[in-house]
C-alpha cells in the first residue's frame, strides 16, 4: 500500500534507535541464535500469516468487520509486516526503513478505513508477541540450551516492536488529520457554493447529506460584523440565536459572518452540529433530536429561554427577536426563503439589509426596511438624492446641519407629529415647527406634501447609510 503515502506528505520520523555498540560475545552468540530462528520463521510465513489473522479474528472486533469487508487486504497487510519485521531482525541494515515504511502504509491505510486506533496498536502488540513467542518455541524446539541466551536480545525485539507502534500511531494521526482537513474544507466549500447560488441542483442532496440540512426547508440567512476591537472569526460565539438552528460561515474576503438559519424542516439524522472553528464553520443550535422534538441541547438553553423552534410561524421577524449581540453589532436579516437552492438569494438580501443598518449598530430585517433597502442597492443614486434635496441642509455650518437634521429626523420618526419630536429631542413644540419651516426653505421641499416627504426620507436614509 505504498501508494497510499503521498509524495508532498511528511517524511516517517527517524528512528531514534541508538547506533549497536559492540556486543559481548554471549549477545554475538545470542543474534546467531536469534537469526536462526527468524529464518525457520521466514521459511513458515503463509501459516504464520494465518495465526495471526485468526488470532486478530478473535480478540479483535474492529479487525473481525475489517476482515468480513475486505479479508485480502487485511491479510496482505498482515503477510508484508510479518515478512519486513522478521527479515529485518535478521538483516537490520537493510530492512528496517523497508519495514518502517510498511508500518507506516499501514497506518494511514487504515486511518483512511476508520480502523480505531487502539485496535490497530493492540494488532501491532499482539504480532509482536507472536513472533517472539514463536522464536522463543522454535529456538526451544531445535536447541533448547540456546533458549535462554534470547534473554540478551528479548530488549532489542521489544523496542523495534514499540518504534513499529510509534510509526504507526504517528502516521494514523497525520492521516487523521489530512481526513479531517479535507472533510471539514469539502463542507466549506459546499457552504460557500449555496451562499454564493453557484451550487449546482444535481449536488444539491449530497450538500444537504453533508451538512445535516434539508434541502427542502425553510431558511433565512444574517449577516453579523462585530463592532471594531472584537475579531470577526468568532461572530459565532457572541452572536446567538435562541432556540434555532444556525450554520455560521466565516467570510474571509468581507470581514463577517454569515449564518444559514433553518427555520423549518427536519435535518438529517447522521450528522450532529459542531464544525470545526478551523474550518471557518461552525454549527450551532438545537441538534437532530431536538429538532425533532426531543430535549435541547446544551446551547444556549436556559429556564425562560423560547422553545426550539422548526415551524412555520417563525419568520424574519422572530429571527430579529431572538438575536442577541454585543452592543455596536451590525446584523442583516434576509427574507425567508424555500430550499437550500435559494441560499443564494437570501445571502444576497442579507448583504443589502447589512448596508441598510445604522452604523452605529443594531439588527435590521430587510422586509421591514425596504425603503432604506433601496437606497443602498443604488449609491450613486441614492447619493445624488441626498445631495440634491438635502444639499443646503449639508451646507450648514456643522453644529446648525446637524440639529437641522436631528430634527427633520425625528419628526419622520414620530410620524409628522410635531410635539412627539419636541419631547425625543427635549425642546419646545414651536421650536420644532421653526426648524422644520427653516428646513422647507432651505430644501424647497413641502413636509404637507406627500411626494416631497418620500423624497426628503429617502435623502436622509442615504445621508446617514452611504459612506461619504
Amino acid at each position: 500500500m505504498q501508494h497510499l503515502v503521498p509524495a508532498h506528505g511528511r517524511a516517517l520520523p527517524r528512528s531514534r534507535t541508538p547506533a549497536p555498540a559492540p556486543r559481548p560475545s554471549a549477545d554475538a552468540e545470542a543474534l546467531a541464535v536469534l537469526h536462526r530462528s527468524a529464518r525457520a520463521l521466514m521459511a513458515g510465513l503463509p501459516e504464520l500469516t494465518e495465526r495471526l489473522m485468526t488470532l486478530l479474528r478473535e480478540r479483535e472486533p474492529a479487525y473481525r468487520t475489517a476482515m468480513e469487508a475486505d479479508a485480502e487486504s487485511v491479510r496482505d497487510e498482515v503477510r508484508r509486516s510479518l515478512r519486513l519485521n522478521v527479515e529485518s531482525l535478521i538483516r537490520p541494515g537493510e530492512l528496517r526503513e523497508a519495514a518502517r515504511r510498511c508500518s507506516w502504509a499501514i497506518g494511514r491505510a487504515r486511518a483512511d478505513r476508520g480502523l480505531p486506533l487502539d485496535a490497530l496498536l493492540r494488532a501491532f502488540r499482539l504480532g509482536g508477541g507472536m513472533v517472539w513467542q514463536e522464536l522463543v518455541d522454535e529456538t526451544t524446539r531445535r536447541q533448547p540450551s540456546d533458549a535462554r541466551l534470547l534473554v540478551h536480545v528479548a530488549a532489542d525485539v521489544w523496542n523495534f516492536v514499540d518504534e513499529h507502534c510509534a510509526v504507526v500511531a504517528e502516521a494514523y494521526r497525520q492521516t487523521e488529520r489530512e481526513l479531517m482537513w479535507r472533510r471539514e474544507n469539502r463542507l466549506r466549500l459546499m457552504t460557500a457554493a449555496l451562499l454564493d447560488g453557484t451550487a449546482r441542483i444535481a449536488d444539491l442532496p449530497a450538500t444537504a447529506a453533508a451538512l445535516g440540512l434539508p434541502e427542502q426547508g425553510r431558511y433565512a440567512v444574517v449577516l453579523a460584523r462585530l463592532p471594531a476591537g472584537r475579531t470577526f472569526a468568532d461572530a459565532w460565539g457572541q452572536v446567538h440565536l435562541s432556540g434555532l438552528r444556525v450554520l455560521w460561515y466565516r467570510d474571509r474576503d468581507g470581514g463577517g459572518s454569515y449564518g444559514i438559519v433553518l427555520l423549518a424542516g427536519h435535518p438529517h439524522d447522521e450528522v450532529e452540529p459542531g464544525h470545526s472553528h478551523e474550518s471557518g464553520l461552525v454549527d450551532t443550535g438545537p441538534g437532530p433530536v431536538a429538532a425533532a422534538g426531543g430535549a435541547p441541547s446544551d446551547e444556549s438553553g436556559g429556564e425562560g429561554e423560547r422553545p426550539r423552534s422548526y415551524g412555520l410561524d417563525v419568520d424574519a421577524g422572530e429571527i430579529a427577536r431572538r438575536l442577541t449581540a454585543p452592543p455596536g453589532a451590525r446584523i442583516g436579516v434576509s427574507p425567508v426563503v424555500e430550499g437550500l437552492a435559494t441560499i443564494g438569494d437570501a445571502r444576497r438580501l442579507a448583504d443589502t439589509a447589512l448596508r441598510a443598518c445604522p452604523r452605529s449598530g443594531g439588527t435590521v430585517v430587510l422586509e421591514e426596511h425596504l425603503p432604506a433597502a433601496l437606497v443602498v442597492s443604488a449609491p450613486v443614486l441614492g447619493a445624488a438624492l441626498a445631495e440634491r434635496v438635502l444639499g443646503p441642509l449639508l451646507r450648514l455650518d456643522p453644529s446648525d446641519r446637524d440639529i437641522m437634521l436631528e430634527t427633520l429626523t425625528a419628526w419622520l420618526a414620530c410620524d409628522g407629529s410635531a410635539q412627539r419630536a419636541a419631547g425625543r429631542l427635549y425642546c419646545h413644540r414651536n421650536t420644532v415647527l421653526n426648524r422644520l419651516r427653516r428646513c422647507e426653505q432651505l430644501t424647497g421641499r413641502s413636509l404637507s406634501r406627500p411626494s416631497d416627504v418620500v423624497e426628503l426620507s429617502l435623502a436622509l436614509a442615504a445621508h446617514c447609510l452611504l459612506d461619504p
